[in-house]
């Protein structure tokens, strides 16, 4: 390999407070760095990414003449933006400058060894050299934006960042899987630590998006593909056939009161009945009904058809198929929610069989209002009114063992709630809680939880071993550890604080939006700390509990977030595109397609006529696979060809 062309280099060594200057020798690294032929220039600042530090870099590209720009500071998912935007005031093409990664690769991994850490802080920014060497001035493409949003998933979280987007003046599509938006949060009572009604809170929002000029709403339906790009989607969304016809109907639920089929209603967790043609709640928005073809008399032995009769304005259609509708957007927010994890899985604890152990959503049903009881806690063996009940914590979470390894981080404070929304209820109730400890992270949490002790609530510190039937109690054996001893209650009621889990067809979801998610099924955030709630994918942004687990406030505030980064977006006319991608030397390319086929964004297509692969470059993220699997070598990354991988191989030779 032959050596580096001459080049004026410009290394910045940045001691990012202690965290690089405290274990690598800064003043060292500069001085051997200084010796290479290449480098024009070398030093080192405290914090390089600030105001001073970039002003430096600033003044040596200028006072220097530097062709090319290293800063061997943290990570360049950090801060290779903002180092770019400074070289680029001075006139250097922001695509010269690189970033050595001697933070995380070298200080924080060989904090034991000063002497490793600072020989190998000089070999990274040494394969740097060689690659800044190699680098060409590249220039960013644009692409128009369509400023129309979608959003999937119509609980709290779809609903305010539908909202939000529509009082910007765009146009926004939500898709709700269910006949109804409003997710789970329209299934409870109150909400902690307030005790405020949540259908108060959410029932004006739900009204709101059913009633904004700019909201459509497409209810019953799913999104089943996207191809595009951010500013540029398309999404084909199937709408379920629910055997009405939603223009023709008024909602005075005639067919529903008349239907003959009553089954276990899912809105009530099983505890109420609904009919076979239903609407989920009386709040419901859209306030249409659906069809359950399963159960329907109708559909299943072609009898009935009470429901068809009685509609005045005809709008029952037994005939009716899904319906393929596509729309084009520019950016997507994915608000799918959750689901709680089944009680049957935790056969220790005799949910699914003894039917007085229910878990938390189900007892939020049994204090609603609007509930199977209308507010009244009874329990569902015989309807009455349990007098001890004890709330179960961390029931599936926390346990790598069998179950979920994670927290589910809100069952400590609904649990308080519940627990002492029971004993408002029932003023003689003897409320206790198991738990692990208590996490109460939250403005007024902890003085939530002080509340519900003093007013009677009873924590008992430990482990439910097991749950078991005798007589017409339920019977809970665990263990006090803070008195180490054992601990049995003969209770009437047991409530199960579900570890939360990704909404049911998340995977099919994630396939179709070529998102990421984590070992636990939940959506993979861009950047922790910088963009919680972007995606790999630009354009398509995350909100509430598909993420992770949280609260209602924090659900609706990422929600805000997320239609910012939407609004924001769209406050443009078009977009810059990354230049740092693959391209297709046409000369060598044998058009053979194995780089279409291995292209996991689907940014390449073969031209048929020419025998070339073309590269959509508004779809290209630059990965590499495309270089792997071409036999000619004709797939050249931009400024990261196997020419410059090559020289940084050999700079460590």
């Amino acid at each position: 390999m032959k050596g580096t062309p001459p080049r004026k280099i410009g290394v910045f060594v940045c001691h990012c407070g202690k965290n690089i200057a405290g274990v690598v020798d800064v003043n060292r690294v500069v001085e051997d760095i200084s010796r290479l032929e290449s480098v024009a220039f070398a030093m080192d600042y405290k914090y390089m990414c600030s105001q001073p530090g970039q002003a430096m870099i600033q003044e040596k590209i200028r006072e220097k003449g530097l062709e090319g720009v290293i800063v061997a500071a943290c990570t360049p998912n950090l801060h290779e933006a903002t180092f770019r935007k400074a070289a680029s005031k001075a006139g250097l093409n922001p695509y010269c400058v690189e970033m050595a990664n001697i933070r995380e690769q070298c200080a924080w991994a060989h904090q034991n060894d000063p002497e490793k850490a600072t020989r190998k802080a000089v070999e990274i920014i040494r394969t740097m050299i060689q690659k800044t060497a190699e680098d060409k001035p590249l220039y960013e493409g644009s692409i128009p934006v369509l400023k129309r949003a979608m959003v999937i998933g119509g609980g709290v979280a779809g609903i305010q960042a539908s909202l939000d987007i529509a009082d910007a003046g765009y146009e926004v599509i939500l898709v709700e899987r269910e006949p109804s938006i409003g997710g789970h949060m329209a299934q409870l009572s109150e909400t902690f630590p307030t005790l405020d009604c949540a259908q108060c809170v959410l029932t004006p929002k739900m009204v709101a998006a059913g009633t904004h000029p700019n909201i459509k709403i497409l209810a019953w339906s799913e999104a089943r593909e996207v191809s595009g790009y951010v500013g540029n989607f398309t999404v084909t969304i199937e709408r379920k056939a629910s055997g009405v016809d939603w223009t023709k109907c008024t909602g005075c639920g005639m067919c529903m009161e008349k239907c003959p089929i009553k089954i276990p209603a899912e809105f009530d967790r099983g505890l109420g009945v609904r009919k076979a043609i239903y609407s989920p709640f009386p709040q419901a928005v859209p306030n249409k009904p659906v069809i359950d073809r399963e159960h329907c008399l109708h559909y299943a032995k072609g009898k009935c058809g009470i429901c068809q009769k009685v509609c005045e304005v005809g709008a029952i259609d037994f005939d009716q198929a899904p319906e393929i509708i596509k729309e084009e957007v520019g950016a997507i927010i994915v608000a799918t929610g959750f689901d709680i994890y089944p009680k049957e899985n935790i056969g220790e604890y005799g949910a699914g069989k003894i039917p007085d152990v229910i878990d938390s959503l189900a007892f939020e049903r049994l204090l609603s209002a609007s509930g199977p009881t209308s507010g009244e806690i009874r329990r569902p063996s015989d309807g009455k009114i349990p007098e001890t009940i004890v709330f179960v914590q961390c029931s599936g979470s926390r346990d790598p063992e069998k179950h979920k390894p994670y927290c589910s981080r809100i069952c400590c404070m609904y649990t308080a709630k519940q627990a002492l929304l029971y004993k408002h209820a029932v003023h003689k109730g003897r409320p206790y809680i198991f738990y692990i400890d208590i996490r109460s992270g939250g403005k007024n949490y902890e003085e939530f939880v002080a509340r519900a002790q003093e007013e009677g609530v009873i924590y008992i510190r430990g482990k439910v071993s097991r749950i078991y039937q005798s007589g017409d109690k339920v019977t809970v054996v665990g263990v006090d550890t803070l008195l180490a001893k054992p601990a049995q209650i003969d209770a009437d009621m047991v409530v199960l604080a579900m570890a939360m889990v990704p909404k049911e067809g998340s995977d099919d979801l994630r396939k179709v939006l070529k998102i990421t998610a984590d070992k636990n099924g939940f959506w993979t955030e861009a950047h922790p700390k910088m963009d919680p709630v972007g995606t790999t994918t630009r354009g398509i942004y995350l909100a509430g509990c598909g993420q992770a687990p949280r609260d209602v406030p924090d659900t609706v505030a990422q929600a805000s977030g997320a239609a910012g980064k939407v609004i924001s977006l769209f406050s443009r006319e078009t977009l810059s595109l990354d230049p740092m991608i693959v391209s297709v030397d046409e000369e060598l390319c044998a058009g053979c397609g194995l780089c279409v086929s291995v292209c996991p964004y689907e940014a390449r297509i073969l031209d048929e006529k020419k025998k070339v692969a073309i590269v959509n470059e508004a779809l290209c993220k630059g990965c590499g696979a495309c270089m792997a699997a071409c036999p000619n070598s004709a797939c050249i990354h931009k400024n990261f060809s196997k020419k410059q991988v090559l020289k940084m191989v050999d700079a460590l030779s």
